[in-house]
């Protein structure tokens, strides 16, 4: 799973699989879950997520694999 933040457009985008997604559904405004072809959950999208999500901490708990950072 990787997780972005893109600060020139303000989405933040959740990858949970990896692959790309085969269809898009947006369910609330600026929400959008990706599909892949299985119809399995494989990216969430927020647009403009500063004014939807608190961006200013950001807590892993507990998670079985290892976590990395990267440089922005």
């Amino acid at each position: 799973m990787r997780l972005d933040y893109h600060p020139e457009t303000g989405s933040l985008c959740f990858d949970l699989a990896g692959h790309a997604s085969a269809e898009s559904r947006e369910i609330s405004e600026g929400v959008v879950l990706d599909d892949d072809d299985a119809g399995n959950l494989v990216g969430i999208d927020i647009d403009a997520a500063s004014r939807k999500v608190d961006l200013d901490r950001l807590v892993l708990s507990r998670l079985p694999g290892k976590v990395e950072t990267a440089a922005a």
